[in-house]
This record gives structure tokens, sequence and C-alpha cells, in this order.
């Protein structure tokens, strides 16, 4: 394994990946769910075209690299269902903490293909690749189909309930009502 390959092998799928994913034959909707750990001070070196003036955080490279790909996901039909701050999480390895999670739509595999071998979306990719950090862990996307988005709609309350958590733990308020509140727990 190349460095190059082994540095980014987490963040873009392998051809074989890719073609696996293809062969599911997901028909319908597609969500993915990013989770996602910033580097302190993004690295540019695989993209030094991108390379802004001054030194920027994984977090604000990560957001250039959000600002350039909006346009083209939503040409493509996709939409961003969630965004948010990451954390610990509710129920899952204590030690994995996350700074970003991310839930992406688009309305079929094809438009996802389209979207993401998009040569204008590919320029700034570079960003996304200087933002984050590079272990097995570190950055994970999963697809699931529309067949789920009832089981995702569940995911997403409980990650916005984990994440609110995360938030409100310094200011009180009880995590059964925080839960109940989320739809995850009765009232």
């Amino acid at each position: 394994m190349t460095k190059e390959h082994r540095d980014t092998c987490y963040l873009t799928p392998t051809q074989e990946l890719g073609q696996a994913f293809v062969a599911r034959g997901i028909t319908g909707g597609v969500v993915m769910l990013n989770l996602q750990r910033f580097r302190t001070i993004a690295d540019y070196s695989a993209s030094p075209e991108l390379t802004p003036p001054t030194a920027i955080s994984g977090a604000e490279a990560f957001q250039r690299y959000i600002s350039h790909t909006l346009p083209y996901l939503t040409e493509t039909g996709g939409e961003v269902l969630f965004l948010g701050d990451g954390g610990r999480f509710l129920i899952g390895p204590e030690s994995e903490l996350w700074d970003m999670a991310m839930l992406v739509r688009q309305h079929s595999v094809e438009a996802f293909l389209s979207f993401a071998s998009n040569r204008a979306y590919l320029a700034g990719i570079g960003h996304r690749i200087a933002a984050l950090e590079f272990t097995p862990s570190s950055a994970r996307r999963t697809a699931v189909t529309e067949a789920v988005i009832a089981l995702t709609s569940r995911l997403e309350r409980a990650v916005v309930a984990s994440m609110e958590i995360s938030r409100q733990r310094r200011k009180g308020p009880p995590m059964v009502r925080m839960l109940a509140g989320a739809g995850i727990l009765g009232a």
C-alpha cells in the first residue's frame, strides 16, 4: 500500500468497494452516514493548489469542502439531512469521539455516482482530505436504503439527542426528559 493510498483509503472508496456498492443493486434513495474527526491543522499536502494563504483548522477546511460541495450535491438531487457537532456515542465505544456527524441523502445510487464523479466537485475534494484525520476509525461512511429511512429518522433523533445531551450536560436537563422529547423513550 502506497503512502498516498494509506492516507486516503478511509476517505474515498477503493475501486473494489465502489463496485461492491453498485453491485448491491439498491433501488430508491440512499442515505450516507458520515462520522468525521478533524485535524487540528488542515494538511493540504495532497492538494497544494487548494492551500489557503495562512494555516487553517481541519474544521475550517471541512467548511470549505461543504461550501464547495453543496451546489453539486443539490444539482444531482441530493440534500444534507443533518450536519452537526459530534461527541461521544449514546450507545457505542466510549473511546470513539467524533467532531461532526452528517447525513446526506441522494434519491438513487445513480444520482450519487453522478455527484461523486463530477469533475467540478472532485476539484474541491482536497479540502475534505486536508480536513480529516486518517485512521481506520476516524472517517466512517456507510450507505443505507430508503427502506430503512424510518430507522434512519429514529437514528437522526438519537444522534441529535446524544449531541444535545453532550452540549446541555453542564446546563443540567435530565437525560430521560431529553430522550423522551426526541421520541426515543416514551414520555
